[in-house]
């Protein structure tokens, strides 16, 4: 029960924070909004304030800002209307819902960095057989403090300087054993393994694992978490991206890397159980994604929106309104299929569906 909430929570944080950029936007440019509604079917509870009604409905999966003439069967042109506007007005209206989303990633991603994460150490917990440590003599619970003279503290860290050096045929390995020092000439061997993308890549291993029990948490200062953050921020976008243009070309499963409601649901229940940092660090790659996502230029999403603007820029004028009602009916369809589509990726992927071919073939 706890982890709905939290799911909920979450959810609904980065959906009000998304609505919130079109509603503040859209209020600077003199659009009149007639609603902000978070979720969607039978309305809990609606309060009004001023020209704007906020709703509040039982499914929090998703939200959004009804302006005033946003279409042409309402439109009358007024003023304080919605298609009254400038077509770069129209632009930052949209365009601020993927802001504000992105915008709170990257400060979520700060905050992280600055109160401190949990990481793991240095100490080796298991290691592979017929890899180059095990045959050098590394044991399990010897703590690796430098790689060829250079000290290493987080595991992270231990793993780059290694695979720095993974062209070399050896490595010096220097440890702590019993609160001695000692030094290690450890044998590399570069295999092929899978990338976060399923891209294959050479790796240089030495065959150590690490000590999942032993963790220690990093704190960095004001500025340094600053800098972090927006290598953090740009790193992820950039494998966001990446990642949809490899799918796009049939080189990973969209069915192993998209998931819905219930996939991130199963996420932050794991997240929650790790504690507050976990479930932040969650927040800013979901509120990234959020980001990322909507600006694809796609039926019913901001980027598809954004895409008919630059049309209109083009054309000079509206879209005709069966254009429009086109551009809806396919945009609705493209949200239904999608939502169908994840769904079921995800009681496939989490074992559901498999416990329901059990339950009835019984």
């Amino acid at each position: 029960m706890l982890s709905l909430i939290v799911f909920i929570l979450l959810l609904s944080i980065l959906i009000i924070v998304h609505e919130f950029g079109h509603f503040i936007v859209a209020k600077k440019s003199g659009v009149r909004v007639e609603q902000f509604s978070l979720g969607f079917g039978k309305k809990i509870f609606s309060i009004r304030r001023k020209e704007t009604k906020y709703i509040v409905c039982a499914i929090p999966l998703g939200g959004y800002v009804k302006l005033a003439g946003d279409n042409l069967d309402e439109y009358k042109g007024n003023s304080d209307e919605y298609l009254s506007q400038p077509v770069f007005k129209r632009f930052g209206i949209i365009f601020c819902g993927p802001l504000l989303n992105y915008l709170l990633g990257f400060l979520v991603f700060w905050m992280v960095f600055f109160l401190g994460y949990p990481t793991l150490t240095t100490k080796v917990g298991g290691l592979i057989d017929e890899m180059g440590a095990k045959e050098a003599g590394i044991a399990v619970g010897d703590k690796i403090i430098a790689v060829e003279g250079k000290k290493v503290a987080f595991w992270e860290a231990l793993q780059k300087s290694i695979q720095s050096n993974k062209s070399k045929e050896k490595v010096l390995i220097t440890l702590l054993r019993n609160d001695k020092e000692y030094n290690f000439v450890v044998k590399i061997k570069q295999t092929p393994l899978e990338d976060i993308l399923g891209q294959k890549r050479n790796l240089g291993l030495i065959g150590i694992k690490p000590d999942i029990n032993e963790t220690i948490k990093i704190r960095h200062g004001f500025l340094k978490s600053f800098v972090m953050s927006i290598d953090k921020t740009l790193k992820f976008t950039g494998l966001t991206y990446n990642a949809l243009w490899l799918m796009m070309r049939r080189k990973i499963s969209i069915r192993e890397s998209v998931s819905g409601p219930l996939g991130i649901f199963f996420v932050t229940s794991q997240a929650r159980k790790m504690g507050i940092i976990a479930l932040a660090h969650l927040a800013a790659v979901l509120s990234l994604s959020l980001a990322i996502f909507n600006l694809l230029p796609l039926p019913a999403l901001d980027g598809g929106h954004i895409l008919l603007l630059g049309v209109e820029k083009i054309r000079g004028k509206y879209l005709s309104k069966k254009a429009e009602e086109i551009f809806s009916r396919v945009g609705l369809s493209f949200i239904i299929i999608l939502a169908i589509l994840v769904s079921y990726n995800d009681l496939v992927r989490f074992g559901f569906v498999d416990k329901m071919v059990k339950f009835f073939s019984k």
